[in-house]
């Protein structure tokens, strides 16, 4: 039995179903671990939310930004943006069994004995792993809810609050877990949230830095697989794997073995090219 984890696909099907073809992937014995962001931007989110459903326990996929987007349009009557590819999924006949499906994904996930833990975005410094797995049973409680999580969707948006506090609570708290586990990329020195900045590490504005770098994080003895950053790219190392390069953009959809990775040997990727939507990276 393998395990894969595979970056975002963003509604990219075609390249999903050839990374698949690659892998020799085989539901009856291998698992896929998926970094969110299932749906939005490519040509194809229905098909790839109808496909990972398909794949029952031999699928772990952890919600993104755009999944909870997704979310929060149907269900809460949030605004589309212009270059949303959502629409066939709110059309479809089946469009019920798949939000609840959805909305009933986690935004960690974490097997002590593969020895990862699985999110779409990152980690503030304050979090250590018994935290953060807490923090996301709070969100996963709502967003699982019929009426909170309208009333968390209602409350979503929004970059504050942008440092944690233990005595966070009601929607504040929410939001700041909700935009760390799915917005994250960047810190200030002081370890409050960044969330404007999308870009490269190497252009980032006096004292930000990635997440993963903060002084003193408290997470650093988790490995943490992550993506949601197309301008990071694949990255392995300092404890974290990114798996986002950016095939929505045209650049390739990736994945890595897992379960034959010792702590000394770096990861191999293995990845097909993509397509391109015609939109920038950080749209």
């Amino acid at each position: 039995m393998a395990t894969y984890a595979i970056g975002d696909i963003q509604g990219c099907g075609d390249e999903f179903e050839a990374l698949l073809d690659k892998l020799k992937f085989d539901a009856t014995r291998d698992r896929l671990w998926l970094v969110g962001d299932l749906v939005n931007r490519g040509p194809r989110s229905l098909d790839v939310l109808r496909q990972v459903r398909a794949l029952g326990a031999a699928a772990i996929t952890v919600l993104g930004n755009h999944d909870l987007h997704l979310l929060a349009v149907a269900l809460a009557g949030s605004k589309s943006k212009q270059q949303d590819t959502i629409a066939d999924v709110l059309r479809a006949p089946d469009r019920d069994e798949l939000l609840y499906w959805l909305r009933h994904r986690p935004l960690l996930h974490c097997d002590a004995a593969l020895g990862y833990t699985l999110i779409h975005a990152g980690l503030p410094p304050q979090w250590d792993a018994a935290t953060a797995q807490q923090c996301a049973r709070e969100v996963e409680a709502a967003l699982r809810d019929d009426r909170q999580c309208i009333e968390l969707f209602a409350h979503m948006y929004g970059d504050q609050p942008d440092g944690w506090l233990d005595e966070l609570t009601g929607f504040n708290r929410l939001r700041f877990i909700t935009n760390c586990f799915t917005r994250l990329r960047f810190c200030h020195d002081d370890g409050r949230i960044a969330l404007s900045y999308k870009g490269t590490i190497e252009k980032a504005p006096a004292g930000l830095q990635p997440w993963f770098r903060v002084r003193r994080r408290r997470s650093r003895d988790m490995r943490i697989v992550f993506g949601h950053w197309s301008a990071l790219g694949f990255h392995d190392a300092e404890g974290v794997l990114c798996l986002d390069t950016g095939c929505v953009w045209g650049s390739q959809l990736t994945a890595v073995r897992l379960d034959a990775r010792t702590p000394d040997t770096p990861v191999t990727p293995v990845c097909v090219e993509c397509g391109s939507s015609g939109l920038s990276p950080g749209e």
